[in-house]
């Protein structure tokens, strides 16, 4: 998730049970074209392991040369976006919109797999579809098994639904039945239970939360619990508390503290939703100009005070 998947939160997710991690979603263009800019997104660190790099592109030549050069940070695999439904991404031919050019999809998945040569694993990233009248998954899938992807994520909503409606499990099932390699279930992961749900319901082989772990990075710990003991420790305040002190303090050490403060007022607003205060303590958030001083903030908020 670009903007919020950054090393800080990674740190965050490990420390709190995350088993892999992948990095922002960066365009190919960008890392060959204007790789000082660029290559900031995909650094990362040994804790971070197992980790991978996650590029976008609709050129297989651009994408393979992006794959060569981040393999010179020893990745332990490479993942192709090919799900990405927002605009700027598809109207370049990338993301989903190679949903509706899957022979261009499977060409991509053999450049980069020409570059690799199994020096990392290779995977890609797809939805459902375009909308509900042209549902290519179980084609584009097999297509890209095919082509030579180690392993493939389901992302089960088409563009046409963007992040809005139900993710339609069933289609992960119906892949899974189709395909020879790891499968791994994506959407809806909301809480623990969903991602046992998950399992259950489709046999996929691995479960990916994204948008799940915004403001709750402890979901992953949670989900470890419930799987070994058929339970878990709830969020309290002083889980919530702590956990949004971290992600401060990691936040201004792998960035300035200028640039961390205005990236934390989109980060931190997750931890404050349905606590008391939380609307003016993300208003104050907004104003703050730093780090000590939002932590002043939410040491007074009403609903984290404990």
């Amino acid at each position: 998730m670009a903007g919020y998947t950054d090393r800080a939160f990674r740190h965050l997710c490990k420390e709190n049970g995350a088993d892999v991690m992948v990095s922002e979603m960066v365009s190919a263009d960008g890392l060959i074209r204007n790789t000082k800019k660029t290559i900031p997104y995909i650094l990362f660190d040994d804790l971070e392991r197992p980790f991978g790099i996650q590029i976008f592109g609709s050129d297989p030549y651009i994408m393979a040369k992006a794959a060569e050069l981040c393999l010179a940070w020893n990745p332990d695999f490479i993942d192709l976006n090919m799900g990405c439904p927002v605009k700027k991404v598809v109207r370049k031919g990338a993301g989903i919109a190679l949903m509706k050019n899957p022979v261009l999809a499977e060409e991509i998945v053999r450049e980069v797999g020409s570059v690799i040569e199994k020096k990392c694993f290779l995977g890609a990233k797809f939805r459902s579809g375009w909308d509900l009248t042209s549902l290519n998954y179980l084609d584009f899938g097999l297509r890209l098994q095919d082509a030579g992807a180690d392993f493939l994520c389901l992302h089960p909503r088409t563009h046409s639904q963007m992040f809005s409606g139900k993710a339609n499990w069933s289609h992960i099932t119906e892949l899974k039945k189709q395909l020879s390699i790891p499968l791994i279930g994506n959407g809806d992961i909301h809480i623990p239970e969903d991602a046992l749900k998950m399992y259950e319901e489709t046999g996929c082989d691995s479960v990916m939360i994204g948008r799940g772990a915004l403001g709750k990075p402890w979901i992953f710990n949670q989900i470890h619990q419930l799987e070994k003991t058929g339970d878990y420790t709830p969020a309290n305040r002083q889980l919530i508390l702590e956990t949004m002190f971290r992600h401060i303090d990691l936040a201004t050490h792998f960035k300035p503290e200028d640039v961390a403060v205005k990236e934390l007022r989109s980060q931190l607003c997750f931890y404050t939703k349905g606590i008391i205060g939380g609307a003016e303590l993300r208003q104050a958030i907004n104003n703050a100009i730093s780090a000590e001083q939002i932590k002043e903030l939410i040491k007074n908020c009403e609903g984290l005070k404990y």
